[in-house]
């Protein structure tokens, strides 16, 4: 039996026992009419403008339309991969006028584009002028040839933004997410010099029970390379938290929190952490994805809601929810040698 075949047969019975888990992957393809080009042709404002209703505009973030055959499918537990809104023919073309198709109008409610600025005349009117102006497509990587002065602009109104002194850009909020916790990680190592760290000279991570997949798959990436030592407290239970740093003989320590929780819609006792580092004297690490640009008299987030952003040592975000673009960073304090760095 040739290799081919036999992961053939695999990779169907992997399938089948997704199938019966209910895993399968289901997709439900967003019809776009051309209601958004005609409301950017009503709109003939320039610059930045404010407006205290909403508009027709922000009606594209949470009035959505589906195809009716996609529709049915959802509603009957169907696995999709959208492919009802292919053509027939070989080559698979996408049709165009989906407007021809027969559609089912829906009130999203799941949506992360939080203040409709992904569809705002003025945010759209620019990314269209910038991309006649730049191109498309990043060139390359950061490293290499992909990072441009307005990338270095961005990260300084972001790290403004956070009350930080640099902020470092990532293609997704999740990527940002990932590289703090595996960076953090790997002090342990570098402090080791090659050499195998002891386990009290490992990271001590604490992570809320109910933080963002992207924060626990960074702490399991770093635990495999047995750079940390992880320890879970009870969703938002300082007492709880308290108990476990106390306990622990570990000098590098990690407390790590999501600031709003999107699942369950609740702060994190941001307060009670920050005294909380006061007396242990961790590392305290928030992910404000859903809290900037919405929480704080300026957007700056659930930190700044809270008056403490002094205390949060390195604040992780993301450009796809209320930015309504895409993307994410990490800002922090840029210090080492018991001196702050000079920034460009």
């Amino acid at each position: 039996m040739s290799s081919s075949c036999s992961w053939d047969k695999w990779v169907e019975k992997a399938v089948l026992r997704l199938d019966s888990l209910n895993l399968l992957r289901s997709l439900r393809p967003i019809s776009l009419s051309t209601n958004s080009t005609q409301q950017q042709q009503q709109y003939n404002g320039g610059g930045i403008e404010t407006f205290h209703e909403l508009q027709s505009w922000d009606r594209s973030s949470v009035e959505i339309q589906i195809t009716e055959s996609t529709f049915q499918k959802w509603i009957h537990n169907v696995p999709s991969s959208g492919d009802e809104l292919m053509c027939p023919d070989d080559d698979r073309e996408v049709k165009l006028d989906v407007d021809t198709l027969p559609l089912r109008k829906l009130i999203l409610f799941s949506g992360n584009d939080y203040l409709g600025l992904s569809c705002h005349p003025t945010v759209r009117k620019a990314a269209a002028e910038t991309a006649q102006q730049h191109g498309m497509g990043p060139r390359g990587s950061a490293l290499i040839c992909g990072y441009t002065n307005y990338h270095r602009l961005l990260e300084s109104c972001l790290a403004n933004l956070k009350k930080k002194e640099d902020c470092l850009l990532c293609p997704t909020g999740f990527a940002a997410n990932m590289a703090v916790m595996v960076t953090l990680g790997s002090i342990s190592s570098v402090l080791a010099a090659g050499k195998k760290p002891l386990k009290d000279e490992k990271v001590a991570i604490f992570s809320d029970a109910l933080n963002h997949a992207s924060i626990i798959d960074g702490i399991r990436l770093a635990e495999r390379q047995r750079e940390v030592e992880v320890f879970v407290y009870r969703h938002c239970d300082m007492v709880h938290l308290n108990a476990l740093l106390s306990n622990c003989t570990m000098e590098k320590k990690v407390v790590v929190s999501d600031s709003l929780f999107s699942m369950d819609g609740d702060f994190a006792p941001i307060l009670k952490l920050a005294e909380l580092r006061k007396k242990h004297g961790f590392l305290l690490v928030i992910d404000d994805a859903h809290g900037t640009l919405v929480c704080g008299e300026n957007g700056g987030g659930v930190a700044e809601e809270f008056n403490c952003e002094s205390d949060i040592d390195i604040c992780i975000g993301t450009l796809s929810k209320a930015a309504g673009c895409h993307g994410g960073f990490i800002t922090c304090s840029c210090c080492y040698g018991g001196k702050k760095r000079e920034m460009a």
